[in-house]
């Protein structure tokens, strides 16, 4: 599974400045040359945007040739006339393209409440090549950035066939379905049902597993797409494959958190059952005063037994079979000597902070991602609009 040196084959695209917030690009658009199997799922805040409308019923259809995506403006909450400028944006890419535009995702992502500047985008689009040249997916994935501080983008190989997977996101995320932006894109043969199936399982113990602030995104959107050029491969396979590409988009979505200075790694292990292990990771992850103590390198071990303690309804949890370590060292039960505390310290002081939790029930699992909070993060969603 190492990184190619070139991507899937059959993906033309295009990147450019449209204009919407400064200079940078901030558009992008990824499409197969032939009709692609996909999955995607998208979030469910009740004030998602047209994008995540749109590109439902396109994704319904279980065919589709790829997404367009605009950054630094979310399209959300801007009614009819918003609804109505996301159709225009999707129109105008399959025009250029020459393919129909409900076979086009469009995702969106930045500020929300303003619409479109339409005519700058009517404009920057009208000068799309045609045809497309080949994707440069690493320019894809820098053209979806809002505050992010790194482009992510991951390549591997599975048989003859590429998975690449690009993604943003740094805040606003507490995924309800997925999880801020992401896509991949393969030219490996899948039939649709079983690339939804697998799709949906890596989903839930990656992206549903990431967590930065606990605000879900009104545009969350994550998708697959195979257009099967390579030829056929192993599912189980692939189904790895796929599962690393999209663990390594999560771990640097997390350590790239808005204002972050640590990846948190949250794993809970010997629960009732592995959704009761993610409730409980969950809620270590997203405590402030886990986060703050992290940021710290505070070995205050009683934070994170205050966080399993407020699962009040997990009744089969008993106080007197947890434990609890930060990396290798265990800080309850055992004695909270200065040799240990200082030990537990030191591991919090690393770039990447695990923190364990056995709940002694059976043999129930889950880990969960996430990062410190700093006053950096504060700073950049004081200003975020202004």
């Amino acid at each position: 599974m190492s990184a190619p040196a070139q991507g899937p084959l059959g993906y033309v695209g295009w990147t450019t400045a449209l204009g919407i917030k400064d200079e940078a690009p901030d558009f992008t658009a990824v499409l197969s040359t032939v009709p692609a199997a996909v999955s995607a799922v998208f979030t469910r805040s009740r004030f998602a945007g047209p994008s995540i409308l749109l590109s439902r019923d396109s994704a319904a259809k279980g065919t589709a040739r790829g997404i367009a995506v605009i950054s630094r403006n979310a399209n959300v909450a801007t009614g009819a006339e918003g609804l109505a400028n996301a159709r225009e944006v999707r129109e105008l890419v399959a025009d250029r393209a020459g393919v129909a535009a409900e076979e086009v995702l469009i995702a969106s992502t930045g500020v929300i409440g303003r619409q479109y500047p339409m005519d700058r985008v009517r404009a920057g689009l009208a000068e799309a090549p045609q045809p497309m040249g080949p994707a440069d997916f690493p320019a894809a994935a820098a053209a979806i950035m809002t505050t992010d501080t790194v482009a992510k983008h991951v390549s591997l190989r599975c048989g003859a066939a590429t998975v690449v997977g690009i993604a943003k996101g740094v805040g606003m995320i507490e995924p309800n379905m997925a999880t801020l932006l992401t896509f991949f894109f393969t030219d490996a043969e899948l039939e649709q049902p079983t690339l939804d199936r697998i799709f949906r399982r890596v989903v839930d113990r990656t992206f549903n597993a990431l967590s930065i602030d606990t605000d879900t995104s009104t545009s969350d959107t994550a998708a697959i797409f195979a257009n099967g050029q390579a030829g056929p491969v192993d599912e189980r396979e692939f189904e790895e494959v796929l599962y690393t590409a999209a663990l390594t988009l999560v771990r640097a979505v997390a350590s790239d958190g808005e204002g972050a200075s640590k990846l948190i790694e949250v794993r809970v292990l010997g629960a009732r059952d592995d959704a009761q292990a993610k409730r409980v990771a969950k809620t270590i992850v997203n405590s402030p005063l886990v986060k703050t103590a992290v940021h710290g390198a505070d070995p205050n071990w009683g934070r994170v037994a205050m966080a399993v303690g407020k699962c009040e309804d997990e009744l089969d949890i008993d106080p007197a079979e947890v434990v609890i370590r930060f990396g290798d060292v265990e800080t309850y039960p055992a004695a909270s000597t200065d040799e240990v505390l200082a030990a537990a310290s030191e591991h919090l002081r690393g770039a990447e902070v695990v923190i364990t939790v056995e709940l002694g029930i059976a043999d129930g699992a889950f880990t969960v991602y996430g990062c410190d909070l700093t006053d950096g993060y504060i700073r950049i969603n004081a200003d975020y609009t202004t």
